[in-house]
Protein backbone atom coordinates (compact mmCIF):
# COMPACT_ATOMS: atom_id res chain seq x y z
CA UNK A 1 0.00 0.00 0.00
CA UNK A 2 1.41 3.61 -1.22
CA UNK A 3 1.33 6.42 1.58
CA UNK A 4 -0.36 8.62 -0.47
CA UNK A 5 -3.21 5.27 -0.48
CA UNK A 6 -2.62 5.28 3.50
CA UNK A 7 -2.69 9.17 3.84
CA UNK A 8 -6.96 9.47 2.33
CA UNK A 9 -7.67 6.42 4.76
CA UNK A 10 -6.33 8.63 7.99
CA UNK A 11 -8.17 11.49 6.01
CA UNK A 12 -11.47 9.39 5.81
CA UNK A 13 -11.01 8.24 9.37
CA UNK A 14 -10.62 12.00 10.85
CA UNK A 15 -13.63 12.86 8.81
CA UNK A 16 -16.05 9.81 10.07
CA UNK A 17 -14.86 9.47 13.92
CA UNK A 18 -16.04 12.58 15.25
CA UNK A 19 -19.43 10.64 13.97
CA UNK A 20 -18.76 8.34 17.09
CA UNK A 21 -16.64 10.29 19.61
CA UNK A 22 -19.19 13.36 19.70
CA UNK A 23 -21.32 11.17 22.30
CA UNK A 24 -18.24 11.40 25.02
CA UNK A 25 -18.56 15.34 25.46
CA UNK A 26 -22.49 15.32 25.45
CA UNK A 27 -24.78 15.03 28.43
CA UNK A 28 -27.32 12.56 26.71
CA UNK A 29 -25.46 9.61 26.74
CA UNK A 30 -24.25 10.52 30.28
CA UNK A 31 -28.31 11.22 31.14
CA UNK A 32 -29.55 7.65 29.71
CA UNK A 33 -26.75 5.69 31.67
CA UNK A 34 -26.83 7.79 34.84
CA UNK A 35 -30.57 6.75 34.83
CA UNK A 36 -29.39 2.68 34.74
CA UNK A 37 -27.87 3.82 38.07
CA UNK A 38 -24.25 4.15 37.13
CA UNK A 39 -22.25 6.95 38.84
CA UNK A 40 -21.80 9.80 36.73
CA UNK A 41 -18.02 10.56 34.49
CA UNK A 42 -15.84 7.29 34.83
CA UNK A 43 -18.00 4.76 35.23
CA UNK A 44 -20.30 5.81 32.30
CA UNK A 45 -17.53 6.55 30.07
CA UNK A 46 -15.75 2.76 31.02
CA UNK A 47 -19.50 0.79 31.47
CA UNK A 48 -20.61 2.55 27.74
CA UNK A 49 -17.34 1.23 25.92
CA UNK A 50 -16.39 -1.99 27.42
CA UNK A 51 -20.07 -2.83 27.47
CA UNK A 52 -19.67 -4.72 24.04
CA UNK A 53 -17.53 -7.01 25.96
CA UNK A 54 -19.70 -8.07 28.14
CA UNK A 55 -19.49 -8.68 32.24
CA UNK A 56 -15.67 -8.47 31.55
CA UNK A 57 -12.96 -7.38 34.63
CA UNK A 58 -11.04 -4.44 34.89
CA UNK A 59 -7.94 -6.50 34.08
CA UNK A 60 -9.35 -7.00 30.32
CA UNK A 61 -10.51 -3.05 30.12
CA UNK A 62 -7.14 -2.00 31.26
CA UNK A 63 -5.60 -4.01 28.36
CA UNK A 64 -8.09 -3.24 25.35
CA UNK A 65 -8.32 0.50 26.36
CA UNK A 66 -4.40 0.94 26.80
CA UNK A 67 -4.09 4.11 28.31
CA UNK A 68 -5.79 4.22 31.36
CA UNK A 69 -4.68 3.87 35.25
CA UNK A 70 -5.57 0.07 35.93
CA UNK A 71 -6.25 1.37 39.35
CA UNK A 72 -8.67 3.73 38.17
CA UNK A 73 -10.76 1.28 36.32
CA UNK A 74 -10.74 -1.08 39.25
CA UNK A 75 -12.63 1.46 40.80
CA UNK A 76 -15.66 1.00 38.78
CA UNK A 77 -15.30 -2.08 36.77
CA UNK A 78 -16.94 -4.90 37.41
CA UNK A 79 -18.61 -2.83 40.21
CA UNK A 80 -20.78 -1.30 36.99
CA UNK A 81 -21.63 -4.37 36.61
CA UNK A 82 -23.57 -4.85 39.80
CA UNK A 83 -25.47 -2.17 38.97
CA UNK A 84 -26.60 -2.53 35.72
CA UNK A 85 -25.74 -5.20 32.57
CA UNK A 86 -24.27 -4.45 29.19
CA UNK A 87 -27.23 -5.38 27.21
CA UNK A 88 -29.10 -2.75 29.06
CA UNK A 89 -26.03 -0.15 28.97
CA UNK A 90 -25.81 -0.85 25.03
CA UNK A 91 -29.18 0.50 24.48
CA UNK A 92 -28.70 3.30 26.72
CA UNK A 93 -25.97 3.79 24.85
CA UNK A 94 -27.64 3.95 21.31
CA UNK A 95 -30.35 6.35 22.90
CA UNK A 96 -27.54 8.74 23.79
CA UNK A 97 -26.30 8.69 21.21
CA UNK A 98 -29.33 8.92 19.21
CA UNK A 99 -30.15 11.92 21.16
CA UNK A 100 -27.09 13.55 20.90
CA UNK A 101 -27.12 13.60 16.97
CA UNK A 102 -30.29 14.97 16.39
CA UNK A 103 -29.27 17.75 18.67
CA UNK A 104 -26.67 18.54 17.31
CA UNK A 105 -27.01 17.99 12.99
CA UNK A 106 -30.88 18.46 13.46
CA UNK A 107 -33.96 16.72 11.74
CA UNK A 108 -33.16 17.98 7.68
CA UNK A 109 -29.43 16.29 8.38
CA UNK A 110 -30.91 13.11 9.91
CA UNK A 111 -33.02 12.27 7.22
CA UNK A 112 -31.08 14.20 4.40
CA UNK A 113 -29.99 11.21 1.11
CA UNK A 114 -26.69 12.33 2.01
CA UNK A 115 -27.02 10.17 5.99
CA UNK A 116 -28.23 7.11 4.25
CA UNK A 117 -25.46 7.22 1.27
CA UNK A 118 -23.01 8.01 3.97
CA UNK A 119 -23.85 5.21 6.22
CA UNK A 120 -23.96 2.71 3.45
CA UNK A 121 -20.51 3.93 2.49
CA UNK A 122 -19.02 3.33 6.19
CA UNK A 123 -20.94 0.21 6.63
CA UNK A 124 -19.52 -1.12 3.40
CA UNK A 125 -16.05 -0.14 4.46
CA UNK A 126 -16.67 -1.92 7.55
CA UNK A 127 -17.23 -4.76 5.77
CA UNK A 128 -13.63 -5.37 5.01
CA UNK A 129 -12.58 -4.87 8.82
CA UNK A 130 -10.70 -8.18 10.74
CA UNK A 131 -11.61 -9.11 13.78
CA UNK A 132 -8.38 -10.96 14.91
CA UNK A 133 -6.36 -9.38 17.34
CA UNK A 134 -8.65 -6.49 17.48
CA UNK A 135 -10.83 -7.32 20.71
CA UNK A 136 -13.19 -3.88 20.94
CA UNK A 137 -13.41 -3.94 17.12
CA UNK A 138 -15.10 -7.57 17.28
CA UNK A 139 -17.05 -6.84 20.37
CA UNK A 140 -18.39 -4.33 18.61
CA UNK A 141 -18.74 -5.97 15.10
CA UNK A 142 -21.42 -8.63 16.78
CA UNK A 143 -23.99 -5.74 18.18
CA UNK A 144 -26.88 -5.24 15.26
CA UNK A 145 -26.95 -2.71 12.87
CA UNK A 146 -29.76 0.11 14.01
CA UNK A 147 -32.09 0.63 11.10
CA UNK A 148 -31.70 4.34 11.40
CA UNK A 149 -29.56 5.68 8.59
CA UNK A 150 -27.92 8.45 11.19
CA UNK A 151 -27.55 5.36 13.95
CA UNK A 152 -26.17 3.12 11.50
CA UNK A 153 -23.83 5.48 10.51
CA UNK A 154 -23.08 6.08 14.08
CA UNK A 155 -22.66 2.12 14.51
CA UNK A 156 -20.19 2.07 11.24
CA UNK A 157 -18.15 5.09 12.47
CA UNK A 158 -18.00 3.31 15.88
CA UNK A 159 -16.72 0.21 13.82
CA UNK A 160 -14.14 2.01 12.22
CA UNK A 161 -12.68 4.19 15.05
CA UNK A 162 -12.46 1.16 16.98
CA UNK A 163 -10.55 -1.20 14.29
CA UNK A 164 -8.35 1.41 13.99
CA UNK A 165 -7.78 2.22 17.76
CA UNK A 166 -6.81 -1.83 18.09
CA UNK A 167 -4.63 -1.90 15.79
CA UNK A 168 -2.89 2.06 16.89
CA UNK A 169 -2.70 0.60 20.12
CA UNK A 170 0.06 -2.96 18.27
CA UNK A 171 1.82 0.17 16.90
CA UNK A 172 1.79 1.78 20.32
CA UNK A 173 3.38 -1.12 21.57
CA UNK A 174 5.91 -1.59 19.05
CA UNK A 175 7.30 2.08 19.82
CA UNK A 176 7.86 1.18 23.44
CA UNK A 177 5.48 3.44 25.09
CA UNK A 178 3.40 2.69 27.66
CA UNK A 179 -0.29 4.32 27.99
CA UNK A 180 0.50 6.95 30.36
CA UNK A 181 3.54 7.80 27.63
CA UNK A 182 1.31 7.78 24.54
CA UNK A 183 -0.68 10.24 26.19
CA UNK A 184 1.69 12.81 27.28
CA UNK A 185 3.30 12.33 23.69
CA UNK A 186 0.07 13.13 22.13
CA UNK A 187 -0.84 16.10 24.56
CA UNK A 188 2.85 17.69 23.41
CA UNK A 189 1.13 18.40 20.08
CA UNK A 190 -1.17 20.53 21.35
CA UNK A 191 -3.76 19.27 19.65
CA UNK A 192 -4.94 16.56 21.84
CA UNK A 193 -6.97 16.56 24.91
CA UNK A 194 -5.43 18.71 28.20
CA UNK A 195 -3.87 17.01 30.38
CA UNK A 196 -5.79 17.96 32.88
CA UNK A 197 -8.46 16.24 31.06
CA UNK A 198 -6.31 13.31 30.63
CA UNK A 199 -5.72 12.82 33.93
CA UNK A 200 -8.89 12.92 34.95
CA UNK A 201 -10.82 10.92 32.85
CA UNK A 202 -7.96 8.55 32.75
CA UNK A 203 -6.94 8.36 36.04
CA UNK A 204 -2.89 9.45 36.55
CA UNK A 205 -1.79 11.62 39.09
CA UNK A 206 0.01 14.63 38.23
CA UNK A 207 3.20 13.08 39.80
CA UNK A 208 2.47 10.03 37.56
CA UNK A 209 2.42 12.44 34.32
CA UNK A 210 5.83 14.39 35.68
CA UNK A 211 7.30 11.21 35.74
CA UNK A 212 6.25 9.94 32.36
CA UNK A 213 7.10 13.17 31.11
CA UNK A 214 10.83 12.49 32.19
CA UNK A 215 11.03 9.60 31.03
CA UNK A 216 10.24 10.58 27.51
CA UNK A 217 12.64 13.15 27.83
CA UNK A 218 15.31 10.48 28.42
CA UNK A 219 14.35 8.65 25.49
CA UNK A 220 14.90 12.21 23.72
CA UNK A 221 11.31 12.25 22.72
CA UNK A 222 10.50 15.32 24.16
CA UNK A 223 12.71 18.69 25.74
CA UNK A 224 12.89 20.40 29.15
CA UNK A 225 9.83 22.43 28.17
CA UNK A 226 7.91 19.67 27.20
CA UNK A 227 7.57 19.90 23.69
CA UNK A 228 8.22 17.52 20.85
CA UNK A 229 11.86 16.89 19.77
CA UNK A 230 12.27 15.53 16.30
CA UNK A 231 13.02 12.28 17.67
CA UNK A 232 9.66 12.59 19.33
CA UNK A 233 7.60 13.71 16.11
CA UNK A 234 9.26 11.16 14.36
CA UNK A 235 8.92 8.01 16.20
CA UNK A 236 4.55 9.69 16.32
CA UNK A 237 5.19 9.80 12.83
CA UNK A 238 6.32 6.17 12.54
CA UNK A 239 3.43 5.31 15.07
CA UNK A 240 0.66 6.54 12.84
CA UNK A 241 2.01 5.14 9.12
CA UNK A 242 1.94 1.61 10.84
CA UNK A 243 -1.49 2.24 11.86
CA UNK A 244 -2.46 3.27 8.61
CA UNK A 245 -0.93 -0.10 6.95
CA UNK A 246 -3.16 -1.90 10.49
CA UNK A 247 -5.74 0.40 8.90
CA UNK A 248 -5.64 0.13 5.22
CA UNK A 249 -8.32 -2.81 4.49
CA UNK A 250 -11.83 -0.89 5.24
CA UNK A 251 -10.97 1.80 2.62
CA UNK A 252 -9.13 -0.49 -0.12
CA UNK A 253 -12.22 -2.15 0.15
CA UNK A 254 -14.20 0.97 -0.81
CA UNK A 255 -11.73 2.46 -3.50
CA UNK A 256 -10.45 5.89 -3.78
CA UNK A 257 -13.90 7.47 -5.22
CA UNK A 258 -15.94 5.95 -2.35
CA UNK A 259 -13.60 6.48 0.11
CA UNK A 260 -13.64 10.45 -1.16
CA UNK A 261 -17.02 10.54 -0.99
CA UNK A 262 -17.35 9.00 2.67
CA UNK A 263 -14.56 11.99 3.68
CA UNK A 264 -16.95 14.15 2.10
CA UNK A 265 -20.18 13.04 3.24
CA UNK A 266 -18.65 12.72 7.08
CA UNK A 267 -16.60 15.78 7.04
CA UNK A 268 -19.13 17.64 6.42
CA UNK A 269 -21.73 16.22 9.35
CA UNK A 270 -18.43 16.52 11.46
CA UNK A 271 -17.95 20.30 10.68
CA UNK A 272 -21.84 20.38 11.64
CA UNK A 273 -21.12 18.73 14.67
CA UNK A 274 -17.99 20.94 16.07
CA UNK A 275 -19.78 23.92 14.85
CA UNK A 276 -22.90 23.06 17.40
CA UNK A 277 -20.07 22.69 20.21
CA UNK A 278 -20.00 19.06 20.27
CA UNK A 279 -16.06 19.38 21.04
CA UNK A 280 -15.50 22.45 23.63
CA UNK A 281 -12.28 23.87 23.01
CA UNK A 282 -11.45 24.24 26.69
CA UNK A 283 -10.91 20.11 26.39
CA UNK A 284 -8.24 20.88 24.02
CA UNK A 285 -4.55 21.80 24.25
CA UNK A 286 -1.36 21.38 26.04
CA UNK A 287 -2.33 22.93 29.28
Amino acid sequence: MTTFEASKGRHCHNAVSPLHSSVYFAPEPGDELAALGLERGAMVYLASRAAPLGTVDAGTVTATFYNFSHQHVQRHIPAAWTVTTPQKVLTARLRGADRTLQRLLGKEALTSTQMTEAAELALHATEACRREARPLYAANADLPVPEEPHLALWHAATLLREHRGDGHLAALAIAGLSGIQALVLHNATGTAPTSALFMRTRGWSAQQWDTARGQLRERGLLDEAGDLTQAGTALRGETEVLTDRLDAAPYDHLGPAATARLTELAGGFSRTLRAAGAFPAVHFGKG
